[in-house]
Parts: structure tokens; C-alpha cells; sequence
């Protein structure tokens, strides 16, 4: 039986349609798993079905047992029987287990809490799900996995119809995963139906009845997960050619500038869980080395352990220029010619509501004005030039940076990073929420930096992306460093096998 249709939807942001006449529908008590590269709508459309993004900012429809829905917020989703789980978990740590599954739902006499009933319908839940956790035990002293599966036991505490599980195994040992698996099984029998995302396909494959795969915003098919192979899904997955978007440019590499063995880096949360998993790679002047992976598989991590960012534990050795250097905090970074244009430019890699001048200079003002003065005319004429370089389109240094557009804010970035003259240049997602014209003028601007002889360190979750532009490919799954591909050995299916984890 038809439990949830989902009808030609259409989801836009500026200068995007990031879901295109998206079909998905889901059956009572099934497993359907949504498969897809980075960026393909699998999470939007999620946000669409909970009620994140609200009824008229996207068009289509939404049928529960075939009566239309257009949810206002959450919590009319939530009234409707949707749960979702996302990636980010929603607990309080400084709550007790039984305390976050039923937060906001307390059992009550007269206005009284009633904590004796609270915590005896949590123990009847876990133990139901076969979750041996105390439900008065704080959350803040759960590990990551059996906070995961406390965020499950509280979405089917609401009685929930219809379960979206968004990366559910990411952060769960092999033990917790077959937790988790046992019950979702049994929640099958009882009728309830599961969306499940997930980028690791062998899982996909062991617990899905049907995947649908999304592609660039539109669905290019659903599938028996029994008539179909990773392979195929794979293919589904990419199926496009990387076209001329990217400049073909040959370069010339030199000396070794950086170099990086057994490189770990540790969760913050879970000290014992590496989400770096002693990496070892090295990258030459004048060469783009690509970082490919899916979400989860420690590419960020990795260049901000490198950097001296990571806010967790680090072990391994770093060479800039055949000298091992000792790397603490950004400062000592940029101080060994490191630069880093983040991938969140917004949140770290400007200050917006400052001139393009101040961002512009920001990391480099110790080699433009000295150690204890600033020089403004000096700054003025090093952010004049480096804007003229990139063809930043602003009137003048002076123009305030949350006034330009998100491809000549990323220019701001690059041209901040520039002027510290760097040996390095790590890229994290360098051309994110930027048009297509913008892109063009970034990827000229890489090349061009690659052929003038500075090594490029590029993280993308645009397969395309990484293809068209790196020499050489290093992919990620899990942490661990999985494959490595020259430019003529590396084909999008083989890149993606290699990140979901297949040989």
C-alpha cells in the first residue's frame, strides 16, 4: 500500500533549482533507499517532505495514504507521522536519555511532570528497540552511536508512519550498525516506512527493498534493489561527461611542497574515532592534487588538520619543501606557506560586513605593512591589484564585501590568500553556490596559479569538478585514503566505487 507520493516537486534558491519534477514515493512497512552524488536534492527533498522548507516555497505535491499535505512547519509534519533524522542530531546533552525522547511530549499530572512515568514508558521503548541504555544516563556521556540510535527511539516515540534516516551509519561501529539494521527490520513488520540516505552502498544494498537514485535535482530512476547492482547504481548515479567547461591545460610539475605522512585526525566528540585515518600523500609545485569522497570521508578534516584548524586531536608528520615543520594553529600555517580557502566562505573566509580591503589583506598584513604598523596606502595598492588580477567586479577596495555576488565574494577569498604568497593552496570546495560563468573564472584562475608554479590542494564534492581540473585524484571513504588516480586513469565510475567503498 501506497503510503507517501511525492509529485513532480520543484525546489529554488537563487540562481538555482536545486530539485527538478523530483517523483519519490514510499510503501508501508519498505525500505527506500535515495542514492546520489553530493549536491543531487537528496536532503532538500527531505526538507521538503518534514516541513523545513514550508508549502509555497516549492511546488508539487505530497500525498500521506493519498490525501494531499502542505505542511507550515515541522511540527505539522511531526502531527502527520514524519520523522526525520538528520545527520546533525537534535539532542540535549545536558538532558538524560528519557528526557530528549519525550522533550516537549513529558507525561504530566496537573501540570506536574510525571518523571517516574517518563522514564518507565523510555525503558519500554528501548527495550522494545533492544537498546540496552539507561534512560536516566545524560546524553553528553553516550557515545556518538548510541546518541544516533537515542535520536531513533525518540522519532518512534512520536509514533512516527514514515522514518527518514539522513547518513544513519556515519557515525555507528559495525556492532551498532546491526543494531540499528534489527530494528529497522522489525519496524517493517510493523508497517512503518523508511527513506533511507546513505552514500555507503554496500549498506544500502543489504537493507533497502527499492532505491531511487537522484541526479542534479531530478530522479533518473527507481529500481528493486534486487534487480540492480552497485555498478549500475553507480552509473545512474554520475552518468554525465565532464565537458569544456574546464580549460585543458597542461602543467609542468616541480619539487615536492607538501608532504603529508600518516596523517590522523580524531573526533572531537569520540576521541578514540578517527575521522583521518593515517593519510599519507604528497603534492607537487605546479600541480592540482583533486580530494575526491562523499560526505563523511574526512576531506575537510583533513586539509584543517594540515592547517593547524582541527579542533581535535592530531597525529603524523608534515613536510612544506622537504622540511618537516610543526603546525599548531593557522597562524603557524600561513607562517610555512600554507594558504586555505575554506568551503564555507561565508561563515570563515570573510568578514562581511568589512571593506573588500580589510578582507583582502587580512592574512597578509604582516608582509604588506611589517610586524607593528599597518601601511593603509600600501594595503590599498596590494588589494587594488590582486582585484584587478581576478577581475573582481567592485568599484573600489573600499566596497563593502556583502555587497557582491557569491562568485566575486569567493574571488575576495582566493585574492586574501594570494597575497600572503603561499607554496600551498588548499581549495575546499572553491566553486560552492557560485554560477556557472563564475565557476569558468575560477577554474582559469586555478589553472593559471598551477601553471605559474604554486601546488593546489582541491576538495569538491563535484565529481565533475575534480575530474576536469586535477592531475591527480586521491579519494576518500572513511577516512581512509582508498584510491589514487592520474588524470588519464580516472573515470567517474571508478572514482565513485572507490568512495562508496568498493574495490
Amino acid at each position: 500500500m501506497t503510503l507517501l507520493e511525492m509529485k513532480n516537486i520543484v525546489k529554488e534558491f537563487p540562481g538555482v533549482r536545486a530539485l527538478d519534477g523530483v517523483t519519490f514515493d514510499l510503501q508501508t512497512g519498505e525500505v527506500h533507499a535515495l542514492v546520489g552524488e553530493n549536491g543531487a536534492g537528496k536532503s532538500t527533498l527531505m526538507k521538503v517532505l518534514s516541513g523545513v522548507y514550508p508549502y509555497k516555497t516549492y511546488s508539487g505535491d505530497i500525498l500521506i495514504n493519498n490525501k494531499i499535505e502542505q505542511f507550515s512547519n515541522i511540527r505539522e509534519a511531526e502531527r502527520a507521522g514524519i520523522a526525520i533524522i538528520f545527520q546533525e542530531l537534535s539532542l540535549v546533552k545536558e538532558l538524560s536519555v528519557g528526557e530528549n525522547i519525550f522533550l516537549g511530549r513529558e507525561p504530566s499530572h496537573f501540570g506536574v511532570i510525571d518523571s517516574t512515568l517518563l522514564y518507565q514508558k523510555a525503558a519500554r521503548l528501548l527495550n522494545d528497540l533492544n537498546l540496552s541504555i539507561n534512560p536516566r544516563t545524560k546524553v553528553g556521556n553516550l557515545g556518538i552511536g548510541q546518541q544516533q540510535l537515542v535520536e531513533i527511539a525518540k522519532a518512534l516515540s512520536q509514533e512516527a508512519k514514515i522514518l527518514v534516516l539522513d547518513e544513519p551509519t556515519a557515525a555507528l561501529t559495525e556492532s551498532e550498525v546491526k543494531t540499528l539494521f534489527g530494528i529497522l527490520e522489525k519496524l517493517k513488520v510493523r508497517g512503518v516506512g523508511m527513506v533511507y540516505i546513505s552514500h555507503k552502498l554496500g549498506e544500502v544494498f543489504q537493507i533497502s527493498d527499492r532505491i531511487t537514485v537522484l541526479r542534479d535535482g531530478k530522479t533518473v530512476g527507481t529500481n528493486e534493489t534486487k534487480n540492480l547492482t552497485v555498478e549500475k547504481v553507480i552509473a545512474l548515479m554520475v552518468g554525465r561527461e565532464v565537458g569544456d567547461i574546464f580549460p585543458k591545460i597542461s602543467h609542468e610539475f616541480g619539487e615536492t611542497a607538501l608532504e603529508v605522512k600518516n596523517l590522523s585526525a580524531f573526533d572531537v566528540d569520540n576521541p578514540n574515532k578517527k575521522l583521518v585515518d593515517n593519510v599519507t600523500f604528497s603534492v607537487r609545485r605546479g600541480e592540482v592534487l583533486g580530494i575526491a569522497g562523499l560526505m563523511g570521508a574526512g576531506r575537510s578534516e583533513l586539509l584543517m588538520a594540515i592547517f593547524g584548524a582541527w579542533n581535535g586531536k592530531t597525529a603524523g608528520e608534515i613536510f612544506v619543501e622537504g622540511k618537516r615543520v610543526e603546525i599548531n594553529s593557522p597562524s603557524e600555517a600561513i607562517e610555512n606557506g600554507i594558504g586555505f580557502v575554506t568551503e564555507d566562505r561565508k561563515r570563515f573566509g570573510l568578514l562581511l560586513e568589512q571593506s573588500l580591503l580589510d578582507n583582502l589583506t587580512l592574512a597578509a598584513l604582516k608582509q604588506i605593512s611589517g610586524a607593528f604598523l599597518t601601511h593603509r596606502s600600501r594595503e590599498t595598492v596590494a588589494a587594488q591589484n590582486i582585484m584587478n588580477l581576478l577581475k573582481v567586479k567592485a568599484n573600489s577596495p573600499l566596497t563593502m564585501t556583502n555587497t557582491l555576488s557569491g562568485g566575486n565574494q569567493q574571488k575576495v577569498v582566493l585574492g586574501k590568500w594570494l597575497l600572503t604568497n603561499p607554496k600551498v593552496l588548499f581549495l575546499d570546495e572553491p566553486t560552492r553556490g557560485i554560477d556557472v560563468g563564475a565557476k569558468q573564472e575560477i577554474y582559469a584562475e586555478i589553472n593559471k596559479l598551477a601553471k605559474e608554479g604554486l601546488a593546489i590542494v582541491m576538495v569538491s564534492s563535484e565529481l565533475p569538478e575534480v575530474m576536469g581540473l586535477s592531475d591527480r585524484i586521491l579519494v576518500l571513504h572513511e577516512g581512509k585514503l582508498t584510491g589514487e588516480f592520474t588524470k588519464t586513469e580516472a573515470t567517474a565510475e571508478k572514482v565513485m566505487a572507490r568512495a562508496t567503498g568498493q574495490n
